[in-house]
């Protein structure tokens, strides 16, 4: 049976299905391409969230870096600041210790009986270092009169105990100022001893300095090593 051509309605109808055909294929195209293009939007909307999720995990971690540290700083300035202050107190305790003792042993020269004693002692002790035949001894000029009492006793102390003489010249021209005590020159003017009560107390006061902080502040937290 031979074909026949297409009527016009024929012809038309099979241009809507043609028409249908790539509508639907058209659609079809159109929804995958917009999944497609969600899709990557998605991951790319994803990536751009943790990169600013990251971002601002970065920057809130250096910030919170920064407030520790800060923090840090300021405990560690307050603690420096705590301790200095303690220090301040403990040094003006030592001194205000110190200035008591100083009181204490300045009084020594009002007991005359007890000072020319001591004069005597130091005197003697002094005269042994020197081991010379003469020396100068220098004391206040208030202390001439009990300086030459213990002048005397001093000498025959020095001969008793060394077996030898020594000629001593008293000179009064030490200040007033001091607590008392004397200073001796040796006869050959080489040597020099400081037996004044305010020397004294200084060396006491450096050599036992280490043994008053433990006694009133108990052990050094800081120190590691004790001799």
């Amino acid at each position: 049976m031979a074909s026949r051509p297409l009527n016009d309605e024929e012809v038309l109808t099979e241009m809507n299905k043609m028409v249908a055909f790539i509508k639907q294929e058209a659609l079809e195209k159109a929804r995958e391409l917009k999944v497609k293009a969600d899709e990557e939007f998605a991951i790319d909307k994803a990536k751009l969230v943790k990169q600013e999720q990251q971002a601002i995990d970065a920057q809130f971690e250096k910030k919170r870096k920064g407030a520790e540290t800060a923090q840090k700083i300021h405990q560690s300035t307050l603690t420096n600041k705590s301790r200095l202050r303690l220090l301040h107190r403990r040094e003006e305790h030592l001194q205000d210790l110190f200035a008591a003792a100083r009181t204490q042993i300045a009084r020594l020269a009002d007991d005359e009986a007890r000072y020319v004693q001591f004069l005597e002692s130091v005197i003697v002790q002094g005269l042994l270092q020197l081991l010379e035949p003469s020396a100068t001894v220098y004391v206040r000029a208030k202390d001439e009169d009990v300086a030459t009492r213990a002048l005397d006793g001093a000498k025959k102390a020095y001969y008793d105990v060394s077996g030898r003489q020594v000629e001593v010249e008293l000179d009064a021209s030490l200040s007033n100022e001091l607590s008392g005590g004397v200073k001796l020159i040796s006869g050959s003017r080489r040597i020099t001893l400081d037996n004044t009560l305010d020397e004294r107390l200084r060396l006491l006061e450096d050599r036992m300095l280490p043994e008053i902080r433990y006694d009133l502040f108990g052990p050094n937290e800081n120190r590691k090593f004790y001799t």
